[in-house]
């Protein structure tokens, strides 16, 4: 199971941060203009004033400030609301309020990064009681409110700057843990669906390791010493040499017994003797569901080859195997749903098998067991095939099995009847 990545630092904010400055410093050469407009906003200072210029350097380093919220909040929420002091004495008025725009930022960026801890909550605390005291000296010094009225006023833009991005902050990063919990136990189910799938396919190949080394242990040692004893009784002991011969033949069929059970039981067949399903009997299966209820679509490609004329009987096998498991499948999970078998023709060396089905018409019969998805991918590993499968967009589910053509495969058929032109 993999380890956990190291932490890594949380990024940099350089675009929020730079258009956080560029609004503030807009709005602060609009403010001239809407106080010539509103003379309530009492006087503001103009591009003139030193106090103007004092107002834009800390617009600027709030501005900084912002771009490194995201990595170091503990110190930068607090510093961004302690910057506005410096204009309670050297621009106390409007302007003052200008550098909300930095602080709201400043708190849905630093919420976002890393969602409410106990260092969290301690800067956030220390930031809304910067805000109060400054918005408060604020009103203080700018004059012409009563104190109840600038008090009130102070905690209300502190509620308002500091919980609304909180606010928004937390919902963001709820949803966004809640992405990752669900995508890391998507993966959890993965690596445990593999963990089954090797532990499966180790399983198969020990017990077929086992069945060749004892065939190879019980019979061909006893076949090799019986032949050479047979060359040294040839000239010295005909008798015994044949009967040495007839040992070896007794041998050699038990061998060809050993063998034909170990086929059988990648056939998955008790009957060894029973001739391999194909991509041919595809067509009789979808006859068969048909006459049993269900609707099938099959598409296979034209030609006289037939489908899959190029992969070899146990790959054969496994796809029919991957169509049959299918169609079950969609019987017994989407009953009443319109399903489709397509055999591709070859492209690139490959051999596309996929089988697709349509939603459920039917009652809901539950989650299945998932056995059947495993058994098809223990398979279709056998012979280096690829299996996908998933739900679709509609509603359905489908199944694709890619199938690799080799060339050294053998594609023997039986020969044609002799006619009177060819005898």
């Amino acid at each position: 199971m993999p380890t956990q990545p190291p932490h890594r630092s949380a990024p940099l904010h350089p675009v929020p941060a730079t258009v956080c400055g560029l609004v503030a410093i807009g709005l602060l050469f609009l403010l001239p203009s809407a106080a010539a407009a509103d003379p309530t906003l009492g006087p503001v200072p103009s591009p003139a004033d030193a106090g103007w210029w004092t107002v834009a350097a800390v617009l600027v380093l709030q501005a900084l400030v912002v771009a490194w919220v995201g990595r170091f909040p503990a110190t930068a929420l607090p510093g961004l609301a302690a910057l506005p002091f410096v204009l309670v004495w050297a621009a106390p008025g409007v302007a003052f309020s200008l550098t909300v725009v930095a602080q709201l930022t400043g708190v849905f960026l630093a919420v976002v990064a890393r969602p409410p801890r106990r260092r969290l909550w301690g800067a956030l605390g220390a930031t809304a009681l910067l805000l109060a005291t400054g918005q408060f000296l604020n009103e203080a010094r700018s004059g012409g409110t009563d104190t109840v009225i600038a008090v009130t006023g102070a905690l209300l833009q502190t509620v308002v700057v500091v919980g609304l991005p909180l606010l928004l902050g937390l919902v963001i990063a709820a949803q966004r843990d809640a992405h990752d919990a669900r995508y890391q136990e998507v993966r959890a189910l993965r690596r445990e669906q593999d963990a089954l799938l090797q532990a499966a396919v180790s399983r198969q190949r020990v017990a077929m390791s086992r069945e060749l080394h004892d065939i190879a242990a019980h019979h061909m040692s006893g076949i090799a010493l019986m032949a050479a004893a047979m060359d040294r009784q040839i000239d010295s002991d005909p008798v015994t040499a044949k009967g040495s011969a007839r040992q070896i033949r007794e041998q050699s069929s038990a061998v060809l017994d050993d063998l034909r059970r170990l086929v059988g039981l990648l056939r998955e067949e008790a009957d060894a003797a029973r001739p391999v399903e194909t991509l041919d009997a595809v067509a009789a299966l979808v006859d068969t569901r048909r006459a049993a209820g269900a609707e099938i679509d099959l598409v296979v490609p034209e030609g006289d080859t037939g489908p899959g004329a190029g992969v070899g009987p146990l790959a054969h096998l496994v796809a029919y195997r991957m169509v049959q498991e299918s169609l079950a499948n969609a019987a017994a999970h989407a009953p009443g749903a319109r399903c489709a078998v397509e055999i591709d023709d070859l492209h690139d060396r490959r051999l596309t098998i996929t089988v697709r089905n349509g939603a459920s018409t039917g009652p809901d019969p539950g989650p299945g067991g998932g056995f059947g998805l495993i058994g098809m991918a223990e398979r279709a590993q056998l012979v280096g095939a690829d299996l996908t499968y998933g739900a679709t967009p509609d509603g359905g589910w489908e199944v694709r099995l890619t199938l690799p053509v080799d060339d050294t495969i053998s594609r023997t058929r039986a020969p044609a009847p002799l006619t009177e032109d060819t005898a």
